[in-house]
Formats: C-alpha cells, structure tokens, sequence
C-alpha cells in the first residue's frame, strides 16, 4: 500500500501516541460543545479556547503523527531527524492546554502556551523542511509540504503575537491579526495539507487511476494565492484584497471538489466501508460548508448561517476526513511494524479485519446524525436541538476512542 521500506519508516511507538491523544481530545472538544449555547459569538474567550481545543488537540496532533508516516512516503528519502517527533509532541500538548485555560480561565497563562505551541510547530516545520531539501522530485504534494508548511509558520507567529496581545505584553490590534491567524492556519495550513494528501490517500484508498490533476493543481495554486491574500489585507487593512483573497479561495475549493468527484468516478472499490461512508459525509459536509459560506456574504442574512457553514467545515468535513483515514492508515501502520515480518511464515490478518467494524459503524451514525442535528440547531438557533446533536457526537467519539484503542492494540 505504502511505497515506504524500514529503513527510514518511523517506529510505531514514536506515532501511537499521536493518535492516542488526537482521539482523546477530540472527545474532550466534543463534551465541552454543551456548554455552548446555539447563539454564540466568535469573539468569545471560550469559544476560541474551544477553537485551539479542536484544532490543535484533535486535527494538529493527528495532522503531525500522520506527517511522521507519510513525509517519507511523499518525498521517498527517511526523516532528516525523526527523533525530533518525540519532542514536538509534549511541546504542542503541554502548550495546547495552556493556550485553551488562557482562554478560559487566565488570558497571562496564554503567551507562556502559546510560545511552547510556538516552539512546537516551528521545530516540526524546520524539520519537514529539512526533509524536503533531501528529496528530488516535484510533485504537487511535495510542493503542498513545501507551501502549507511556510503558511504554519505565518500562522503560529501571528498567533502568538495575538496571545501576546490578550496577555497585556503588547499592544496589537487582535481583530485584524485573528483574521491572519484563523486564514494562514485552517487555509493555509489544514486545507491545503488535506488538498496534497488527498492526492495520494483517497486514490490509493479507492483504488482510482489514470485521472487528470490538472484541475486539484488548480485548486492548489487558487487556495494558496487566496489564503496568501488574505492574510496580507488583514495586516495591512486592504478590503478589496481581503474580497478578492475569498473568492479565489472559494474557486480554488470548488476545482478541489470537482477533482474528487472525477476521482470517485474511477474508483474500482464499490465498497462502502467505514473509509468511504466518511469521505462521502466529509466531502459533502464541505459542500454544505461552501454553499452556507457563500449565503451568509448576502445582505440582511443572520450570522447563524456563517456558524452553520464553519460548523459543517470543522467537524463534518475536517473531522470526518481524518477520523475516515485513521480507520485506514492506523490499521496498515500496527500490520507493517508487528505482521509485516511474519509474511510467508505463518498466517497474517489483512487490514480489513483490524478495524472494529461494529464500534467504527456506530462512530459514523452518531457521529454523522449529531453533525447534522447541531448544524440545524445553530441555523435556527434552537439549544435543545444543538445539544441533541452535540450529544450525539460525544457518543461517536466514544467509539472513536474505543476503536483506537483496539486497532493499536491489535496483536499485542
């Protein structure tokens, strides 16, 4: 499946652990949603604690132990200095709590997270850099380790100097440089990470070939020039750039989304399983997010409508994304290290059979239905149904939890 020999493939006990945390703080992000209420408002302390709870607990961890595996996979040559994994771990964790009690309880405690958080990042952007120096080819995802990697940095560097702001060691004006922060790290970072690593992930997992990729290049580069301008009018107070950086945004998204589409044409595997139920809703969920993105820009709409289409980007389709590859990539990273040598010498598992089916399908329904039911409960404002749905969501991640669990610990 992998095109990755053991001679520079990370050992399994350097990457668990990110796993194993990812999943528990996407559980931890799920209960603390019911203290919010359907009408909330972003500029709110909480919810940016909630904010670096999800991203940086749940979707950097998982993004950084799954780079571990999948740097050398994309650039074909090993780590320039993978031990430099154990450290950014602890670094991002104990920096994470830190920034999100900031937020919730002390706003000192935040440049003293934020500056570890900062620490983190930058050590794992140095190394993936270094990394790229020893690769030769130019591939679109090499380049995406390239760009998204430069946008990480804008995007902590810009933050701290907001923790620094809240903090009172500075003076800064937060609105403008949050802007900066939320577009150089979601767009810039997350978004064109899943855009280069679904290149490789969801052809590989569908058994797809021979299609065109002009049109994810396209996206590509749309993204990467709208997220760069964005992040220069909100430093520099440019409006119409900050205009013109959305829209091309939006147009790089939807070459993005038609590229996935052509690749789901020519898929070979039919089989919906845990992988593709997710990559379905997740894809899905960012159709939504666009289509209730772009409502919320007309005149005299409720900002329900904004919430609703960042709900649906967060958790419908960041989240489905990775927790749908996890059940993937999980399970072939525990057979390489522990059935890989045992390969003509005695029977081994095949991967299907190393993921709970029954925990994993139970994740998808609730966790899928509570997506869902909390999008229509901040839509029309109704806490009841928003805490349904949040309810329901726990309950997935639960399973999620519960499945990471067995999968790392399958043939110990």
């Amino acid at each position: 499946m992998f095109a990755i020999g053991k001679d520079f493939a990370p050992p399994l006990k350097l990457i668990a652990p990110y796993f194993k945390i990812g999943v528990t703080f996407y559980l931890l992000a799920m209960v603390a949603l019911l203290s919010f209420s359907s009408t909330f408002i972003y500029q709110e302390m909480a919810v940016a604690g909630w904010v670096h709870l999800f991203l940086l607990g749940f979707v950097m961890v998982i993004i950084f132990g799954a780079m571990a595996q999948l740097i050398p996979v994309v650039l074909e040559v090993g780590h320039a200095i993978v031990d430099l994994y154990y450290a950014i771990l602890p670094l991002l964790v104990v920096g994470m709590i830190g920034m999100v009690f900031g937020f919730w309880v002390n706003p000192a405690l935040l440049s003293y997270g934020g500056l570890l958080v900062l620490v983190a990042m930058i050590t794992f952007a140095i190394e993936a850099f270094a990394t790229l120096k020893k690769t030769e080819l130019k591939t679109l995802t090499v380049k995406t380790v390239a760009v998204s990697n430069t946008y990480l940095l804008l995007g902590i560097l810009s933050g701290f100097v907001i923790a620094l702001g809240l903090s009172g060691a500075i003076s800064v004006d937060v609105e403008a440089v949050l802007k900066a922060h939320v577009y150089a790290v979601l767009g810039g970072f997350v978004l064109l990470t899943i855009m280069g690593l679904s290149l490789i992930l969801i052809p590989m997992f569908s058994l797809a070939h021979g299609f065109d990729e002009k049109y994810i290049r396209r996206g590509f580069n749309l993204v990467a020039i709208g997220v760069g301008a964005v992040f220069i009018s909100a430093i520099f107070g440019l409006e119409v750039l900050e205009w013109l950086g959305y829209i091309i945004t939006l147009i790089g998204v939807g070459f993005y989304i038609y590229q996935i589409y052509i690749i789901y044409k020519l898929t070979v595997r039919k089989e919906l399983d845990i992988w593709a139920k997710s990559m379905i809703f997740g894809f899905g969920s960012l159709i939504a997010s666009v289509v209730l993105g772009l409502i919320s820009f007309l005149p005299n709409v409720s900002e329900a409508w904004l919430h609703t289409s960042v709900w649906f980007l967060m958790i419908g389709f960041i989240g489905f994304l990775i927790n749908g590859h996890l059940y993937k990539i999980v399970p072939f990273l525990v057979w390489f290290e522990r059935f890989s040598p045992l390969v003509g010498k005695e029977p081994v598992p095949m991967l299907h059979e190393m993921y709970p089916k029954e925990q994993a399908s139970m994740m998808f329904w609730y966790s899928s239905i509570g997506t869902i039911l909390g999008a229509i409960g901040l839509l029309v404002q109704n806490d009841y149904l928003f805490k349904f749905g949040v309810s329901l969501l726990i309950v997935g991640a639960v399973f999620l939890y519960l499945s990471m669990s067995k999968m790392l610990g399958y043939g110990k």
